[in-house]
C-alpha cells in the first residue's frame, strides 16, 4: 500500500529507553500497527500485552544432518569443518553454521543440510493496535531474516486493517537485525543518551542511516543527567540536519511504569511522560508531512 508509513525506533546501544518510547508512541498513535523487531530480546509484549491470534515456526537456518547408513567414517567432514561442529561420531547443532562445506566434502554423500526451527513468530491484537512480534531461540542464527518476516507480518496486518502507520521497535546496535529493521522505512528515530558510549554509538548509527539514505530524527533520553554532553548531542544533530523531537528528563516514575507493565504515558503524567508526549507530537507532524 503506497500510503503506508513505517517508523523504526532504534538506538546505538541497549538501555537507552528505546522500547519505553516505542510503547508510549503506540499508546499515543491510537491504532498503528506495532512490530517488535528486537527479536533477540523481545520484550515489548510485556508493556502492550497482545493477544496472539496466529503463530508459526521460523526456519531461517540450516544445519548438517548425517545418514549413518552412508557414512564411511573417513573423517573428511571433521577435518574440513572450521567451526569444530562435526566429528565422525556426532554433529553439534549449536556449533554448526550451516555453511555446507562438509556436505560438499563428504565422498559418501552421507551429509545434507536441513532447515531447523530457530524461532517463533506471533500476530495478534492489543488495545493499542494490531501487533507482530517474534522470539529467536537462544544462540540461534538468521535473526535478520526473522526481523524481515516480522515486518512482513506487520505490513500484512496494516493492509488487512486499512491502517496507515507501522511503528517498529528495532534492535539496538548496528548489526544485520538493525539493517533489516531500517530497510526502506520512512523515518528512523534514534533514542540516545548523553553518555560517551551513547554519543559514540549514535554517531555510528547515523552513518548507517545516511548510507541507506533514510530520513532520521533524534530523542535525547535522560537529557538532564549530563547537560554538557546533551549540548554536544544537540550540536551534532544540528550539523547532521537531524531534528531533535524531544529531550526526556531522568524520572524515577519510568521504572514504576515498567514495573506496572504499562506504557509510560498511560501510567503517569510526570516530567518524562510529558516529554514523550511532546516528542510524539513532533514525530507525528514529521510523519504527516511526508
Amino acid at each position: 500500500m503506497s500510503d503506508l508509513k513505517q517508523v523504526t525506533i532504534v538506538s546505538g546501544k541497549g538501555g537507552t529507553g528505546k522500547t519505553t518510547v516505542l510503547a508510549s508512541f503506540a499508546a499515543l498513535a491510537q491504532g498503528a500497527v506495532i512490530a517488535d523487531c528486537d527479536v533477540d530480546a523481545s520484550n515489548l509484549y510485556l508493556l502492550l500485552h497482545p493477544e496472539d491470534q496466529g503463530r508459526g515456526e521460523f526456519t531461517g537456518a540450516k544445519i548438517a544432518v548425517r545418514d549413518p547408513h552412508r557414512c564411511i567414517r573417513c573423517g573428511e567432514c571433521e577435518r574440513r569443518c572450521r567451526f569444530g561442529a562435526i566429528t565422525v561420531d556426532a554433529i553439534d547443532d549449536l556449533g554448526c553454521e550451516g555453511c555446507g562445506l562438509c556436505v560438499l566434502a563428504c565422498p559418501a554423500k552421507a551429509l545434507r543440510l536441513e532447515p531447523v526451527v530457530v524461532g517463533e513468530w506471533f500476530v495478534g491484537t492489543s488495545r493499542y493496535g494490531p501487533m507482530a512480534h517474534a522470539r529467536l531461540f537462544p544462540a540461534a542464527e538468521s535473526s535478520g531474516k526473522l526481523v524481515t518476516l516480522v515486518r512482513q507480518k506487520a505490513e500484512n496486518l496494516a493492509l488487512a486493517e486499512g491502517l496507515g502507520l507501522v511503528l517498529i521497535d528495532g534492535p539496538p546496535g548496528l548489526g544485520c537485525t538493525t539493517t533489516a529493521a531500517l530497510a526502506d522505512v520512512d523515518l528512523a528515530v534514534i533514542v540516545t543518551e548523553p553518555t560517551l558510549s551513547g554519543m559514540h554509538d549514535m554517531e555510528r548509527l547515523v552513518q548507517l542511516i545516511d548510507h541507506f539514505g533514510l530520513r532520521a530524527a533524534a530523542i535525547i533520553n535522560k537529557a538532564d543527567v549530563n547537560p554538557e554532553n546533551t549540548a554536544e548531542l544537540r550540536d551534532f544533530c544540528a550539523r547532521r540536519g537531524l531534528p531533535v523531537l524531544g529531550e526526556i528528563p531522568w524520572d524515577p516514575t519510568v521504572t514504576d511504569a515498567l514495573t506496572a507493565q504499562l506504557p509510560l504515558v498511560e501510567h503517569n503524567d510526570g516530567p518524562a511522560a510529558q516529554a514523550v508526549r511532546a516528542a510524539w507530537g513532533q514525530a507525528e507532524a514529521l510523519i504527516q508531512g511526508m
